[in-house]
């Protein structure tokens, strides 16, 4: 009896990668996405660099320092001290208030909050993103700003003596009213990208820590907030890039001038997308050329947070595991 082993299967035929015609058009269009995607963002960069460059040849002032804005005068002095000094501020303040508050708001929704309450409040965060801006200005002119004359009284009886939150009285239009305003404003993109991030935590992870005899937070602090550390970062440079380049908002509400104040109480400041939005439309040739040079500082900081951002992310080892 012929006991010799059968002969192999001949292997089944594959198609090699990208020989398709859909395969190969696919990656041709994937590729000129992420090409001209460079492309667009050197173009603009180009056209920032040489116009700045033009208008602050031409600046007898110091770009960096000066405390003035007059571009449109025939002797232009101008310089973005006050206008990066209020841009920073007012981002960091919006941060401070709105990072924390929309985490505990995703961590409500995804691990606190029964189905049926869940659902509708993710609904609510979610449709306050699509408010205009503008919206959001007039509210905070027409409602947040009076009513934080009583808040701005209480801050200078008990912590007036720092200097940094001492009150004067007058209308709260500061740095501080514009820094809870972008904190509202960025808050549903934070909660949203955050909620998110929480929901795709291993469920064996929790169970494990539950069996383990943990209580309900310490599986919020082992368990979800590890895992979700780079997601929270990336929706937080997300909130951040809106509030540097936050424009109708800030120009509605703040009392723009050139001056640094030592109290985050005090009316007046100015930032980038403010100054460009309300000064653009009565300059001239070569006030746009400053306007322009200021949109370079800020296209350039925004760059610099995201860059940031992804190497703190790539730094840790945890977070992209």
């Amino acid at each position: 009896m012929d006991i010799s082993p059968e002969p192999p299967a001949p292997p089944l035929k594959t198609a090699k990668p990208a020989s398709r015609i859909g395969d190969r058009i696919f990656l041709g269009l994937s590729r000129g996405s992420g090409v001209l995607l460079l492309v667009i963002m050197a173009a603009i960069a180009a056209f920032l660099t040489v116009r700045a460059a033009s208008a602050i040849s031409k600046d007898h002032g110091n770009f960096l320092t000066t405390f003035e804005w007059h571009a449109n005068d025939t002797t232009p002095v101008f310089g973005i001290a006050v206008l990066a000094f209020g841009t920073v501020v007012s981002s960091l303040i919006a941060m401070l208030i709105a990072v924390p508050v929309a985490i505990g708001i995703a961590l409500f929704i995804t691990h606190y909050a029964p189905r049926k309450l869940a659902a509708p409040l993710s609904y609510v965060i979610d449709l306050l993103a699509a408010v205009p801006s503008i919206v959001y200005g007039l509210w905070g002119a027409l409602f947040l700003v009076p009513h934080l004359t009583g808040l701005y009284t209480w801050l200078n009886d008990w912590f007036g003596w720092t200097g940094v939150l001492s009150y004067n009285g007058g209308a709260a239009r500061s740095l501080l009213t514009i820094g809870i305003l972008l904190a509202i404003m960025i808050l549903p993109i934070v909660t949203s990208v955050s909620r998110e991030v929480f929901r795709q935590v291993p469920r064996i992870h929790e169970e494990a820590a539950l069996a383990l005899g943990a209580t309900r937070w310490e599986v919020i602090r082992m368990s979800v907030l590890p895992f979700g550390r780079s997601g929270v970062i990336s929706a937080s440079m997300l909130g951040l890039g809106r509030a540097l380049g936050e424009t109708m908002a800030v120009a509605t509400v703040l009392s723009p001038s050139f001056l640094i104040s030592k109290s985050l109480l005090d009316p007046g400041g100015g930032t980038f997308a403010q100054n460009i939005a309300s000064s653009f439309k009565e300059s001239g040739d070569m006030g746009k050329d400053a306007l322009i040079a200021s949109g370079l500082v800020l296209f350039v900081l925004t760059l610099l947070v995201n860059g940031a951002a992804r190497l703190i992310i790539a730094r840790r080892k945890e977070y992209t595991a």
